[in-house]
């Protein structure tokens, strides 16, 4: 990276905290005389070990959405658990949804408040879409969210900057299944077998109907190949990139 870019990139950062002012989880005088919230419980199980284990991660993105509590269903079904990158919107619409995620140890990302393009938007738009997100997802679940997605995968070091402000690791996918795109339920369980490989962080959507249908399928060929379906950190033996690093990297 140039010096100018790096310069670039640092004064953005610290324009956005400078901006932010105190992190969100402060307490006003206010807030501080409330009795504290308890965290939901969440479904506690042995981490699988993917030094031993053929494992694959599945995410789903856009949610929560009408489906989503079906995918629940045939996830919990099958004893499988994953990462979830909620749009802070749909959160907010479905509540009871994203606790029940929590509950059934499912791990919980961001994906921004509304769903923009965060590469065309000012500064203070990006972190408003960040923070909010993030917001909306903690106050749900009392926990914090440690990675962002941004939308349709677009992002640069501006993004990466800001996100690194609040917290928030970049994480992408080593595999696409285009569900939203191919739509039918066979082409996408053959779609996302023959992209399938060993520690891959694969990109569905569970507002996609036809990729929740196929989920109860596309599981049962996975255990027939081998493999073992888990969260991204999981995936990645536990380790998330840093506040505002990348995965996979530039």
């Amino acid at each position: 990276m140039s010096g100018w870019v790096r310069v670039g990139v640092a004064a953005v950062a610290m324009s956005a905290l400078v901006a932010l002012g105190p992190p969100a989880e402060a307490s006003s005088a206010a807030g501080a005389a409330k009795p504290a919230q308890r965290a939901e419980p969440i479904k506690q199980a042995e981490p699988v070990n993917c030094y031993r284990a053929k494992c694959i991660a599945l995410t789903f993105d856009d949610g929560p959405g009408p489906h989503t509590a079906r995918l629940l269903d045939t996830l919990k079904k099958n004893g499988v658990r994953v990462t979830f990158f909620l749009v802070g919107e749909q959160v907010e619409r479905r509540p009871s949804v994203v606790r029940r995620m929590a509950r059934e140890g499912h791990e919980i990302a961001n994906h921004t408040y509304s769903h923009p393009r965060l590469t065309e938007l000012g500064v203070d738009e990006i972190v408003s879409e960040i923070k909010r997100g993030k917001a909306a997802i903690r106050k749900v679940t009392k926990r914090q969210p440690e990675m962002l997605r941004p939308p349709y995968g677009l992002t640069d070091e501006r993004v990466e900057a800001l996100a690194g402000a609040q917290g928030q690791a970049v994480m992408l996918w080593s595999s696409s299944s285009r569900d939203w795109e191919l739509r039918r339920t066979d082409l996408i369980v053959k779609r996302a077998l023959k992209l399938a490989r060993r520690d891959g962080i694969m990109l569905l959507h569970d507002i996609v109907p036809g990729t929740v249908r196929a989920m109860p399928k596309l599981l049962k060929e996975l255990r027939k190949r081998g493999y073992t379906v888990v969260t991204v950190r999981e995936a990645r033996r536990g380790k998330l990139p840093g506040p505002g690093e990348r995965w996979p990297a530039r």
